[in-house]
């Protein structure tokens, strides 16, 4: 939190978090993470088994890292708590973000505030809740 780990230490705790079974919280604000990160992140938390609570709040992960993260959360089983807000993500993450949500059955919390997503990526989002079951907490 705050320690401007950027886009190599993101890479680095990726790494780790492909194999650790133990981590469940993992808070990223404020690093400095940008989109290689971020798409690191994401590679990660489609094979992680065990992070319940991501949060990547004001980093720069951009459209390229929103997209990641929806796809990583299409495929993920664990994660209930994911704060994106404030990194940028753009109508093309929201659209990401929108479509996984309409197949993930684990997410319960997620934050997208800040993140200029437009009318595209809140259609996607929309579209998803009329599916989605578990979703209880959206901040848009």
């Amino acid at each position: 939190n705050g320690n401007e780990i950027g886009d190599e230490g993101a890479k680095a705790l990726a790494s780790a978090l492909r194999v650790n079974a133990v981590l469940t919280n993992l808070n990223l604000r404020f690093n400095h993470i940008g989109p290689e990160g971020g798409v690191a992140i994401s590679k990660a938390l489609a094979v992680n088994g065990v992070l319940t609570d991501l949060n990547l709040f004001d980093n720069n992960i951009g459209p390229e890292g929103g997209v990641a993260i929806g796809k990583a959360l299409a495929v993920n089983e664990v994660l209930n708590v994911l704060d994106i807000s404030r990194n940028d993500i753009g109508p093309e993450g929201g659209l990401a973000i929108g479509e996984a949500l309409a197949v993930n059955a684990v997410l319960t919390v997620l934050n997208l505030f800040d993140n200029s997503i437009g009318d595209v990526g809140a259609m996607a989002l929309a579209s998803a809740l009329r599916v989605n079951g578990v979703l209880t907490s959206l901040d848009v």
